[in-house]
């Protein structure tokens, strides 16, 4: 029976990958980060692989594996029936899905099983997806009670692709700002540093392009790239024929972020689609200004003129412009900085996110488990 007296509530992360990218960071932290007095946090997942894993995997008090090579196979519904049996073995309360595939699996698993609250997340606003992949998500997000958005621009396309307003909620992503500390005898006001993963969506064709004016400006400016993927060997062989390569370091990808923007000058993200960029919070926390595209949530982060600038997607003059005028200006850089600073400890805390997903999922158990007695330690 759900909430025994000083008993955490079972309560089952469902993720597809652990290979790193701002959702996987974003679940991991809350995985790492709820309360274990009120919460007893399983992983389930489909392989028991990626970067991420074991940081995930520790955490947990039990890992649950459910193989599945296709969706489309038969073998979606042996694992459906075994994930919906094991709910039921652990008795979980909660179940909170945060990718596509966790998504199409966890989610009608979980009502198969009856699970009282089916949480599902939103954090990524790709542009055009295939029809038939808006249509599985819709059927998804179906079995959901809440559908949690990481920013009103999340939120917009929720509705417009069909989720009723009464299923969303917002809950933004947060940032740990002890990790992010500047060091100013390493900072340089003319390094530009770009965190993102090498996908076309990101934009770093655009910033290279950028780079070729930068470059005729201030010909001392460098280029840090840090992130990996399919793009890599595309990008390189674009800066060489841009001829800016000698002024572009591809780092692939790196867990000492903190380390490497406390070097730089500047964040810079000019990306065709966003939700709520944690390249941005990072960058912010470490008092750095950012000029991005201003797409999805992005404008939600930064104030246009205050913690950094906004140029339109793909625009890469606009973006060497505001460039140069940082590199130019390195007093208003700072006050940028320090403004991106305040705001993160004001609004995107990891405590806040984690307070925010606790609130919630307590919400949700009051209201659809009426004979639900939350335990001792939640007072």
């Amino acid at each position: 029976m759900l909430g025994h007296d000083n008993v955490p509530v079972p309560v089952a992360f469902v993720l597809s990958s652990f290979d790193p990218g701002g959702t996987e960071r974003q679940m991991i932290e809350l995985i790492r980060r709820l309360d274990r007095k009120r919460w007893q946090v399983h992983l389930v997942c489909f392989r028991a692989s990626g970067a991420w894993y074991e940081r995930a995997a520790e955490a947990a008090e039990s890992v649950a594996t459910f193989p599945i090579a296709s969706f489309l196979g038969p073998e979606i519904g042996v694992q459906l029936r075994r994930f919906a049996r094991w709910c039921r073995d652990q008795r979980i309360a909660v179940v909170h899905t945060g990718q596509l595939h966790s998504n199409i699996f966890g989610l009608p698993g979980a009502a198969l099983a009856r699970v009282p609250v089916r949480v599902a997340d939103r954090r990524m606003l790709k542009a055009n997806k295939p029809p038939m992949q808006l249509a599985v998500q819709r059927v998804a997000y179906a079995f959901a009670h809440k559908v949690v958005a990481n920013s009103l621009a999340a939120a917009a396309r929720l509705k417009a692709e069909g989720v009723p307003a009464r299923k969303i909620a917002v809950i933004t992503n947060g940032v740990d700002c002890d990790r992010f500390t500047r060091v100013p005898s390493r900072w340089s006001a003319r390094r530009v540093v770009m965190v993102a993963n090498l996908r076309p969506e990101k934009g770093h064709d655009v910033l290279i392009a950028a780079a070729v004016s930068v470059l005729r400006r201030f010909p001392d400016a460098t280029f840090d790239i840090i992130g990996d993927g399919p793009e890599m060997e595309s990008l390189k062989m674009m800066a060489r024929d841009r001829a800016v390569d000698h002024a572009v370091t591809f780092y692939g990808h790196r867990e000492d972020v903190p380390e490497l923007l406390a070097e730089g000058g500047m964040l810079v993200l000019p990306s065709r689609s966003e939700a709520l960029p944690n390249a941005v919070l990072e960058a912010m926390a470490a008092r750095l200004p950012v000029v991005a595209s201003d797409v999805g949530g992005v404008g939600e982060l930064i104030v246009n003129g205050r913690t950094g600038w906004l140029v339109p997607a793909g625009d890469a003059a606009a973006l060497a412009e505001r460039i140069c005028g940082l590199m130019a200006d390195p007093g208003l850089a700072g006050a940028f900085g320090v403004a991106g600073r305040a705001a993160i400890d004001a609004r995107y805390t990891f405590e806040r996110m984690v307070g925010a997903f606790d609130r919630l999922y307590e919400t949700e158990l009051r209201r659809r488990c009426p004979v639900f007695r939350w335990h001792a330690a939640a007072a």
